[in-house]
């Protein structure tokens, strides 16, 4: 087997690896440090969770640990696509480069931009940065990418899905053309294959398992939930989740859960909160510091449940992650891989649940497809009571109601209705009736009724017709 002292490494390098308590390297970092040291470009395609940061970093440390670097012009770059990702990424440049004298500087949203000049300006070896941020700093002429030597591109597909691509593009057109690349990346979509052919100069390619599968250390399993009215199911699945939670118990040390949307990831967390549950959102919207707030939480422990869009994917290193919970079956199949590999990291077990609603059906068969297996099915941890009650009655079950009713009828005695003691009797109210209609309209405050025109009877009407003719 071999070990970290066989890979031509810094020894001030493999000093920090040591006092880390690493001894032997993984897969993606056998096949891609030798190569990498060699100056050659590389191409590794692997799982999430692998240890594919430490297989650029190692070398990266190791061939910039002679040289110094110049104000504005970084030696290295690395780009990440999220904040999370490039924090964790400058994480483990401080573990293994703290025997040696070399700067970084971390480039990130959130952040302010005098802080990330300043910094720049004293010049730094190595540049981490998502791919706005380090446009936003080169458009404003604080920047210059002439001196990179070597070039690290982290999670491709990510940056893909992202839509980011196009930046990547104009980054490499930015930087020289004999610059060393290692490209890293889960799957190989068409694009990606595209931007390799473009970019990468022979490299040598580094594929420790076969694209988009996921751990074999990692549990899965699937709840298929059906909801009642549409109106009530967001409330429905929800309980189905505190359940599911429940169920693990003492298992579910820590879980992350993810959500499509980053409204549902806000409404998720609240309502598991309202409930007593120990958890925090985290989402693209959120500020820089609350981020960082909640994952170094998470990360410590003082945080047990941490509801997550797919940003937090690809940016979260929590070694010791037992579950994770896709609230909803992810949209585009490569995630569900990259979710689940939140568990189950170093060789460690971990399970993954996923509840599956009726419209999200299509969308777990990709993912089966994209991972050749059939998730396990599980029981639904609590009877849908309500959805059984809220559920529409069909023609049937609306004929078969209505007959128990008419035979219930039929099988009661029939009682006599008492008459109500406050209620005027049949014959009485008959007979005012009758009185009422023989006199409507005649009021009686005006004297005796009147016959005829009464005294209002014209003169010339009362003469007769002879008296007429004569007048």
């Amino acid at each position: 087997m071999t070990k970290f002292n066989e890979l031509n490494l810094n020894p001030k390098v493999l000093k920090a690896i040591e006092e880390a308590g690493y001894e032997t390297p993984t897969p993606i970092q056998e096949g891609a440090i030798p190569a990498a040291l060699e100056g050659r470009d590389v191409l590794g395609i692997a799982q999430t969770g692998t240890g594919k940061t430490a297989s650029f970093t190692l070398p990266m440390i190791t061939l910039l640990a002679r040289g110094r670097a110049r104000a504005r012009m970084p030696r290295s770059l690395v780009l990440c696509p999220t904040r999370e990702l490039a924090a964790q990424v400058a994480e483990n440049f401080d573990t293994y480069a703290k025997h040696l004298k070399l700067t970084k500087a971390l480039l990130i949203g959130g952040v302010s931009f005098k802080e990330q000049d300043a910094l720049i300006d004293r010049g730094v070896d190595v540049l981490i940065a998502t791919p706005g941020r380090l446009l936003d700093h080169f458009e404003r002429g604080k920047l210059l990418l002439t001196g990179v030597q070597i070039m690290v591109v982290d999670e491709a597909d990510r940056m893909l899905d992202m839509g980011f691509i196009p930046d990547i593009e104009r980054i490499f057109s930015l930087t020289p053309f004999t610059r060393q690349t290692l490209f890293f990346s889960a799957t190989m979509a068409p694009e990606i294959e595209r931007i390799t052919d473009t970019f990468l100069s022979a490299p040598t390619r580094v594929e420790v398992a076969r694209q988009a599968t996921a751990s074999e250390t990692i549990e899965q399993g699937v709840v298929m939930f059906k909801g009642g009215r549409r109106d009530r199911e967001a409330s429905q699945k929800r309980n189905v989740l505190r359940a599911l939670i429940d169920a693990e118990g003492e298992k579910c040390t820590n879980a992350i859960i993810f959500c499509n949307r980053k409204t549902d990831v806000d409404i998720c967390a609240k309502s598991l909160k309202k409930y007593g549950y120990d958890a925090a959102a985290i989402h693209g919207d959120l500020d820089q510091s609350q981020r960082t707030k909640t994952l170094d939480g998470f990360r410590d422990g003082s945080l047990r449940l941490l509801v997550a869009s797919d940003v937090a994917a690809r940016g979260l290193d929590v070694p010791s992650v037992s579950h994770v919970i896709n609230f909803d079956v992810p949209g585009h199949p490569e995630d569900y891989v990259h979710r689940i590999g939140r568990t189950g990291r170093a060789g460690r077990e971990g399970k993954a649940i996923t509840i599956c609603s009726s419209r999200d059906e299509k969308a777990l068969a990709a993912v089966e497809k994209l991972i050749q297996k059939e998730i396990p099915r599980l029981n639904n941890p609590i009877e849908a009571d309500d959805s059984k009650a809220d559920t529409p009655k069909t023609e049937n079950q609306h004929k078969a109601a209505d007959t128990k009713k008419s035979d219930r009828r039929k099988s009661e005695p029939r009682t006599e209705r008492e008459p109500r003691k406050d209620r005027e009797p049949r014959k009485d109210r008959e007979s005012r009736k009758d009185k009422e209609s023989k006199g409507r309209g005649r009021r009686d405050d005006r004297g005796p009724a009147v016959v005829g025109m009464g005294d209002h009877l014209p003169s010339f009407i009362a003469l007769s017709f002879d008296e007429r003719r004569a007048g």
